[in-house]
């Protein structure tokens, strides 16, 4: 079965909720079982995406933390941490539209966050994209 991109994310979110929580928590875990854990198949584009996080997790928490104001990332919901992280990664390192990227990590704060911290995705989104992307 093949997965739309945005049914893919999600479960990507998921992985890296789970993933981070298990941080916060010191728990080890293995990237690969929690992958195989929540994908039936193989889908090399839920794997790039959450390795490509966690590979670049301190560039995307640095992007993240320059763009929230009097916030830090670490500070935010473990979900919404997830959604961000996604989402930077995808407008940084691949050629997914920005305008996709951007209204799918909305769609999914929509969903999981509450309408608060979906305004600050969104800002937080929107300054990295007109400062970091488009300013290139």
């Amino acid at each position: 079965m093949d997965l739309s991109r945005t049914k893919a994310r999600k479960i990507a979110m998921i992985i890296l909720y789970q993933d981070l929580l298990c941080q916060k928590n010191n728990i080890n875990t293995n990237i690969d079982e929690l992958i195989s854990s929540n994908v039936d198949e193989e889908n090399e584009y839920i794997e790039s995406i959450v390795k490509g996080v966690i590979e670049n997790y301190n560039i995307l928490e640095e992007s993240a933390n320059k763009y929230l104001n009097n916030w830090t990332l670490d500070r935010l919901g473990l979900t919404d941490q997830a959604i961000i992280l996604i989402a930077l990664y995808e407008l940084k390192f691949t050629s997914t539209p920005s305008l996709v990227v951007i209204n799918e990590a909305i769609e999914l704060s929509k969903q999981y966050s509450d309408i608060a911290v979906s305004k600050m995705i969104n800002g937080l989104l929107d300054k990295f994209y007109h400062l970091e992307i488009e300013g290139k």
